[in-house]
């Protein structure tokens, strides 16, 4: 069956922060210069926002730059940050760090307390507003592209596909969106964006990408015990010195905080659960007494970037562009990214509005894009940053934070070297019979819970009757090498419990088991499995979670 298509000027995938600021900068350059030019917003989720998960502490400076009047548009940054404390913990005490004596790029002052899927949802409204059409629900499933490789458009996935490949009644064949450019904006580790990397080979200068896996919750908090706009990170417990983390609270308006914790995905020890490791972390004594009387409303988890500078790929190819977390460009020390993702999509807008508005048809590479990149202040801070992770992963915990305070806070992120980041977090792993075991706590569903009853407040649903999206290269390997060697680490990296080794009533014949209608589209087992065996497509659009105020 042929598919039926729609031509756009520019089509974006991802109605997140860098989609979203892209398609209001296109619309706004084509009125201002009277010069017509049709944009599309592709998005997964079942509404922008639903899909989208950070801590988050958004600095405004993109969002000033794109949109100066927002506060009287009515944007929804309503807490701004009014008090900060950083806490090194061990296991039983908390060692409070002075902020003044962070650097610059660590501090929140003139930040604000968001949820980010809130601030998606104005950001649509503003694009939708200017012109831009936004279609939630369809998931970009395929690349589009001529007879020369370039990049033409994507297609979305057929719907109405049940669990056997068959057609369902209910069949639709995917559309396809034609553009004379496609941005990128699919997040952390997207699944057209990878293919791109490999087509375009896009990742040939630069170093390897390493992950971090967030878990987040968010809380009604008794308001004896709520600060707004207190922003609290820690570092160190429940963490070994040589394990990359550190957890997030951030007190919003209406008595809510959102809770969460960042495990590095370079992690060696593969009896590891990020997922549990965030229970255990809001157990200490420091930590503890701010939950009682409060009650869980919401969770959620989402892999980021952490490479820095040196692991973004080349950024424009034929047809297209990677902007947002698609290449990376969160800054670690200061835990965000949103402003960079914003501004990047801004920058993209800018160089394809001048390519169309000059009789382009699309035919070239967008040049223009990377180079205004490499002369703002993305890149400019991400280089003051570069050497911020790299350094854990050389040294520790300890050692790291002491180079960090000479590097950014004596030096201003000036250092005459660079570190280089130079492994994938999947090679990582060591055998399972080599590892230490962890002890975790049995949860209480109190303060500490388990991840069934977690992924249902995430609102995850999912056709069930519907090809498995999590597709096994070689269903063999689960067994014979993850099982064997690493006592199949995909039942505890995955935050959602997608993976279970199942076995016959007496013990024998284990296999993988895929829950697959559990996934809340976190990525971490495409990043995180050994052989990569793991390979994380697109369910039906509109399926995943829908987070609320996440």
């Amino acid at each position: 069956m042929d598919r039926e298509f729609m031509e756009f000027d520019v089509v974006i995938v991802g109605a997140g922060p860098a989609g979203l600021a892209a398609a209001i900068r296109l619309r706004q350059l084509s009125a201002e210069a009277g010069h017509e030019v049709s944009v599309c917003v592709l998005e997964k989720g079942s509404e922008a926002g639903a899909h989208i998960l950070s801590g988050a502490v958004m600095e405004p400076r993109a969002l000033n730059e794109l949109l100066p009047d927002w506060q009287e548009q009515g944007a929804p940054l309503n807490t701004p940050v009014s008090a900060e404390k950083f806490l090194l913990l061990t296991e039983k005490r908390a060692l409070s760090v002075p902020i003044w004596t962070l650097p610059g790029q660590m501090q929140n002052h003139g930040n604000y307390i968001v949820s980010l899927g809130n601030v998606c949802r104005w950001l649509a409204e503003q694009a939708e507003a200017l012109g831009a059409e936004i279609y939630p629900g369809f998931a970009a499933a395929e690349l589009l592209s001529d007879d020369e490789g370039r990049i033409t458009g994507v297609a979305t996935g057929d719907m109405g596909i049940a669990k056997d490949g068959s057609e369902k009644a209910s069949f639709e064949r995917g559309m396809e969106l034609r553009a004379k450019y496609t941005f990128f904006a699919e997040g952390c580790r997207g699944s057209l964006s990878k293919q791109l990397f490999e087509r375009f080979h896009l990742r040939e200068d630069c170093d390897p990408q390493t992950y971090g896996l967030g878990i987040k919750e968010l809380w009604d908090l008794d308001p004896a015990k709520h600060q707004q706009g207190l922003v609290i990170h820690t570092a160190g417990w429940p963490m070994d010195s040589q394990t990359w983390g550190g957890s997030f609270i951030y007190h919003l308006e209406n008595n809510q905080a959102a809770v969460g914790f960042v495990v590095g995905l370079d992690y060696r020890n593969p009896h590891l659960s990020p997922f549990h490791e965030m229970q255990r972390f809001k157990t200490h004594p420091a930590i503890r007494p701010m939950f009682e009387g409060a009650k869980r409303v919401a969770y959620g988890a989402r892999a980021l970037n952490e490479g820095g500078l040196q692991s973004i790929p080349k950024l424009a190819f034929p047809g297209g562009a990677l902007i947002g977390c698609s290449a990376g460009f969160l800054n670690v020390p200061k835990i965000k990214g949103s402003h960079n993702a914003m501004k990047t999509g801004m920058l993209a807008a800018e160089a394809a509005f001048e390519a169309l508005k000059g009789g382009d048809e699309g035919q070239g590479v967008l040049a223009a894009y990377p180079a205004a990149f490499r002369k703002s202040w993305v890149y400019r801070e991400l280089h003051k940053a570069r050497n911020f992770r790299p350094a854990f992963a050389k040294w520790g915990l300890w050692r790291s934070l002491a180079y960090g305070g000479l590097d950014l806070k004596l030096l201003g992120g000036r250092a005459p070297w660079t570190f280089r980041q130079t492994h994938d977090d999947h090679t990582r792993l060591k055998p399972a019979a080599s590892s230490p075991k962890i002890d975790y706590p049995k949860p209480d569903g109190t303060l500490t819970f388990d991840r069934l009853s977690s992924v249902y407040i995430s609102n995850t649903n999912h056709e069930e009757d519907q090809p498995v999206h999590l597709v096994l290269r070689d269903p063999a390997v689960a067994v014979d090498h993850n099982l064997a060697l690493y006592d199949a680490p995909e039942q505890r990296y995955c935050p959602a419990g997608v993976y279970e080794i199942v076995r016959d009533d007496d013990g024998s014949n284990p296999r993988l088991q895929i829950n697959a209608q559990n996934c809340v589209h976190c990525k971490t087992c495409d990043i995180k499995d050994p052989t990569q065996n793991i390979n994380w497509t697109t369910p039906e659009g509109g399926g995943g979670p829908n987070y609320p105020n996440m």
